[in-house]
């Protein structure tokens, strides 16, 4: 098996951290491994060593798993993909360039060949949505999405992680939120927008149009954040052209890539952030007829925002790349 030389541009910070444990659990036929850090050498995983982010690093890198901030990305992507590799970028700053494919292995792989040398890896919100819907979608043919999300702090980084667990001992203290998180709800993920939606849920918007190639699904989202730690949860409203019941939906969703259902109610059995923290499936339950439309199902939507949300939906593109042939 041909081995490749890889790069994870951002080592220090949640998701490049997730990346390499990532790389190692799927046993990624790597070459040579170069771990970059923006910020400068020092520190080490298993050995190798950090080193800093100069434009010679990316000389005889075949891809690069960059999650190192949108500034950064916009800087130095294009510097890599011009030394040779294919980056695939978790910033938010390429997914809406009609030039780069935004991707989510299970929905949209055709796209992985359009690339020009960069990738672009979509929201975590809107991943494990579309990995859920997907099925449905190709089914039924979706006409309106109303989503709320329920988002752990770990999507804003290991800083909030730290404000979560200080204010569970008693600080009073917000830095990473405008309010106090724990025991809390903040209805607000980024700054708002002038039409009054925040940046998150338009990502959301805006990425379904890109992914599904269809800008005429409506999609209306509300973005929250929680108190939990890991483990983003959804509670996603779909309307269909062609009706989809309940027992269809599951038989569906039960074949999908991705895809885990948990759905026994009577038993008190639904997806939980808790339970997929650490797992790769997005786990799909409360699965039910829309009682106030005659085409409408809710799901209840539940991913590991580090892992499928970020990491390993990038790992996985690098999959297909070398089973492309990048």
């Amino acid at each position: 098996m041909k081995k490749y030389n890889v790069a994870i541009l951002g080592i220090r910070g949640a998701v490049g951290q997730c990346m390499y444990s990532i790389v190692k659990e799927r046993k990624f036929p790597i070459n040579k491994l170069v771990l970059i850090s923006p910020s400068g050498a020092g520190g080490q995983l298993d050995g190798n060593k950090y080193v800093p982010l100069t434009k010679d690093v990316f000389n005889g890198i075949d891809i690069v798993l960059s999650s190192p901030g949108a500034d950064i990305s916009k800087e130095w992507a294009p510097v890599a993909a011009k030394a040779g590799a294919v980056v695939i970028d978790n910033t938010s700053y390429f997914r809406m360039d009609p030039n780069v494919p935004l991707v989510i292995p299970e929905v949209n792989p055709e796209d992985i060949k359009k690339h020009k040398g960069i990738i672009a890896n979509p929201n975590c919100s809107t991943i494990q949505m579309l990995v859920a819907i997907k099925p449905l979608h190709d089914f039924g043919k979706i006409k309106r999405i109303v989503v709320s999300t329920y988002q752990a702090v770990s999507g804003a980084g290991a800083e909030a992680v730290a404000e979560l667990e200080e204010q569970l001992k008693g600080s009073k203290l917000a830095r990473k939120f405008p309010h106090q998180i724990a025991h809390n709800l903040i209805p607000q993920i980024d700054v708002f927008t002038d039409n009054f939606y925040t940046k998150e849920e338009m990502k959301m918007v805006n990425e379904t149009h890109k992914m599904f190639h269809d800008h005429k699904i409506r999609v209306c989202p509300t973005c929250v954040r929680v108190p939990v730690k890991n483990g983003h949860s959804e509670s996603v409203n779909i309307e269909t052209r062609s009706k989809i019941t309940r027992d269809q939906a599951i038989k569906l969703l039960k074949k999908a890539p991705g895809v885990k259902v948990i759905d026994d109610v009577k038993s008190s059995k639904y997806p939980l952030p808790i339970d997929a923290d650490g797992r790769d499936e997005t786990f799909v339950g409360r699965i039910r007829e829309d009682i106030s439309i005659p085409n409408g199902l809710n799901l209840w939507v539940v991913s590991d925002n580090l892992r499928k949300g970020a990491a390993l939906n990038a790992v996985q593109i690098a999959e297909i790349l070398i089973k492309n042939k990048r």
